[in-house]
């Protein structure tokens, strides 16, 4: 039966001008689609976006999903396919995946990422393979990868760090200690330096002068 432009019987066992489907064929889902302040009984092979299928002894039925976000689900509290925008973990939805998992951008899943076991210790303060002659250094620490991620393409956390450190040992045994010229002591070698030369200027004026009164 249809009534007006729509088949809104297609179908249907039973069906009602104002109402529509009011009870299906046996292998089609009853659907109460509402439009506005209208709703009417529609028979389906599938239930839409936000719904799953409910067979029971009575009538198959399309029934709500229950979980936030969720755009296709395979039971009331078990979502199988999320709205745009969210990651499907567990049967939810979230915006971003839980510790300890990682977001699979092309399915728009979490799956297991990458786990790291504890840092170790800070190593021995050193600066170019040594552990004196220096103030200061480098000293870094580590961990282990305890399981991969479940795609290659999944990055692990940072497996080793350095930070600055100062050197236990300054001077190196049987070493003679490095000593930086000091600013003093670069001013008095240039003060040294310009003494010298004015006292060589005035010894080769003083040989001038005594040849020239001899020539005269």
């Amino acid at each position: 039966a249809s009534y007006g432009p729509n088949p809104i019987c297609k179908g249907c066992l039973s069906c009602s001008k104002d109402n529509g489907c009011i009870r299906c064929q046996h292998k089609l889902f009853f659907f109460l689609r509402r439009e506005g302040m209208r709703q009417y009984g529609e028979c389906l092979h599938s239930c839409p976006s936000g719904y799953y299928g409910l067979r029971t002894p009575d009538m198959n039925r399309c029934s709500r999903c229950r979980i936030e976000n969720c755009d296709s689900c395979f039971s009331r509290d078990f979502c199988t396919k999320c709205k745009p925008g969210f990651y499907s973990h567990r049967g939810r939805c979230f915006r971003g995946c839980p510790p300890g998992f990682a977001a699979l951008e092309e399915l728009m899943e979490c799956v297991e990422g990458c786990e790291v076991g504890q840092w170790s210790e800070w190593g021995t303060c050193s600066r170019n393979n040594r552990t004196c002659g220096f103030k200061w250094g480098l000293e870094t620490r580590t961990r282990q990868i305890v399981k991969k991620p479940a795609k290659d393409t999944i990055p692990c956390p940072t497996i080793a760090e350095s930070r600055r450190c100062k050197m236990a040992v300054r001077h190196c045994p049987g070493g003679k200690p490095r000593r930086r010229p000091t600013k003093t002591k670069d001013k008095k070698d240039k003060k040294k330096k310009k003494k010298n030369l004015m006292e060589r200027a005035q010894k080769q004026h003083s040989i001038f002068l005594a040849t020239d009164k001899t020539s005269q």
